[in-house]
């Protein structure tokens, strides 16, 4: 639950009343992605106010008269839905920088230069985007946003999303070791056990992440780890 003086105030104005809820900031990227979230989870108190700043709350009997339900989470939706979102500068610009980090974050993990089929430096494509004059909006989808990053960068760079198949090999002693790492970077499509206890696995992952899962696998198994590029 978010603190109250990081809150933003989501309202509704209707039936000559006035209706306020405080939320997590988050939530509002989340619900402009599509996801469908409990938003009693993100509000700082599970209460509709009438102002607020002063605390007061309208009448119960006049919520449930524009509402239609008591349901917290439901109110909040129709509040978000069809009233206003309002932010402070301060609070604005911490999630300009928070969502720019995470576009440059997901370009660097899953786009390549196609020429050197390596991933740009995540410095590349920050300065680039800085160039290009790359704004985000706290409020736009963020599939929108890479769209409009991705779009950016081509003139500037050689650059484009890509998956890429790796067969990894590793001892069976280092497999448990190693599973957390095999699914969080992407999925393993075939697995087989050879005869004398190895894991051989065929994976795809974002063509960005190869070097950095490469790397990790290496670190855990002591340099045992084989991680060949198909393609």
């Amino acid at each position: 639950m978010v603190n109250l003086d990081d809150a933003i105030v989501a309202r509704l104005e209707s039936h000559g009343e006035t209706f306020e809820i405080l939320l997590d900031p988050t939530v509002m990227d989340i619900l402009k992605q599509g996801k469908t979230v409990d938003l009693a989870e993100y509000m700082a108190v599970e209460e509709v106010f009438k102002n607020s700043n002063k605390g007061t709350r309208p009448a119960e009997d006049k919520i449930k008269e524009v509402f239609g339900t008591d349901n917290i989470s439901e109110i909040a939706k129709k509040i978000i839905e069809k009233g206003e979102i309002q932010i402070t500068t301060e609070q604005r610009k911490e999630m300009l920088d928070a969502k720019r980090q995470r576009v440059i974050t997901y370009i660097a993990a899953n786009a390549i230069n196609p020429q050197t089929k390596l991933p740009h430096p995540h410095v590349r494509i920050e300065l680039a985007l800085e160039e290009a004059k790359f704004h985000v909006d706290p409020f736009k989808p963020f599939d929108k946003e890479i769209e409009e990053a991705m779009k950016l960068l081509r003139p500037l760079l050689p650059i484009r999303f890509e998956k890429s198949k790796v067969a990894i090999k590793l001892k069976g002693e280092d497999y448990g070791r190693c599973f957390d790492d095999l699914v969080h970077y992407g999925v393993v499509e075939r697995e087989e056990w050879t005869s004398d206890g190895q894991w051989i696995g065929l994976m795809e992952l974002p063509a960005g992440l190869v070097p950095e899962m490469t790397e990790k696998l290496k670190n855990r198994t002591k340099g045992t780890a084989s991680v060949k590029l198909i393609n």
